[in-house]
């Protein structure tokens, strides 16, 4: 019984646990990604031996091209909407002095509870009424919706350690609230506002059910791409698009991660 005692085997069973829910978790885009490197023209192991013919497919075709281009052009413009949006929003919920903080903030952050299924149907019936379907504009207006929550996220928790007497500090030697806010605010917040600006992107770019209801034939996303491959005729030209998602939102999930620590390093240097 003495086992069940030591430091070291709850430690290891952490450990293992912790791993076998890893594996669980990316299990799936470990049998995926092989499958893009398959020689032949069906999703079989093992595999008909290797080759890159998929991802030349993939990259010389114009529809897929354009899907990618749709998708990037949509996920910068989110970006960009959703942080100036997400900033003010963080710092009115974490300074203003304000008596329904918990009701405003479960409102800002609830597309990212409601089912997206919910989320989208509301924004068809709502952009329909006013010609915003089969858009651009209505496509990076929904995808917004869902992402302006991560950014209002990431940045209030950069708040939370914020000094607040920092802006109070210029504030009383004569600078002007604008002045005060990219000279002193933003740049203590940029790590989190970065975060939150990835987390948007990514957001965005994995995103499709919206898109399979807002996006019109000239607006068809990656991933709505991808779904339609699926559903019309499955080729492995489907598993490299798939391969292409899973390395951009890894190296956005790789970039988060070093922000996040390069934020803790400057919290602990002050």
């Amino acid at each position: 019984m003495r086992i069940f005692e030591s430091l070291a085997f709850w430690r290891a069973l952490l450990w293992l646990t912790g791993g076998a829910a890893l594996l669980f978790l990316i299990a799936p885009i470990l049998a995926i990604m092989p499958l893009s490197f398959n020689g032949g023209s069906f999703l079989v192991y093992p595999l008909d031996g290797v080759s890159l013919r998929w991802f030349a497919e993939f990259f010389e075709s114009d529809r897929w091209m354009g899907a990618l281009a749709n998708s990037l052009i949509v996920g910068s413009a989110t970006t960009v909407l959703a942080t100036v949006l997400g900033i003010p929003a963080a710092l009115g919920l974490n300074h203003a002095p304000l008596r329904f903080r918990g009701l405003l903030t479960g409102l800002l952050l609830s597309p990212m509870i409601v089912p997206v299924v919910i989320v989208a149907v509301g924004l068809y019936f709502a952009f329909a009424a006013v010609g915003l379907t089969n858009s651009y504009a209505g496509l990076i207006l929904a995808h917004t919706a869902l992402a302006a929550p991560f950014v209002v996220i990431t940045v209030g928790a950069t708040l939370q350690g914020l000094d607040r007497s920092l802006p109070r500090a210029a504030a009383s030697l004569g600078a002007r609230p604008a002045i005060v806010f990219f000279r002193v605010t933003l740049p203590l917040i940029l790590p989190g506002v970065v975060s939150g600006a990835l987390f948007a992107f990514v957001t965005s770019f994995d995103e499709v059910v919206v898109a399979l209801l807002l996006a019109g034939p000239g607006q068809r996303t990656l991933p709505r791409e991808m779904f339609n491959g699926i559903r019309e005729s499955i080729t492995p030209t489907i598993t490299a698009a798939a391969s292409v998602l899973i390395v951009v939102s890894t190296c956005m999930l790789i970039a988060i991660e070093a922000l996040r620590r390069r934020g803790e390093r400057l919290r602990a240097r002050r």
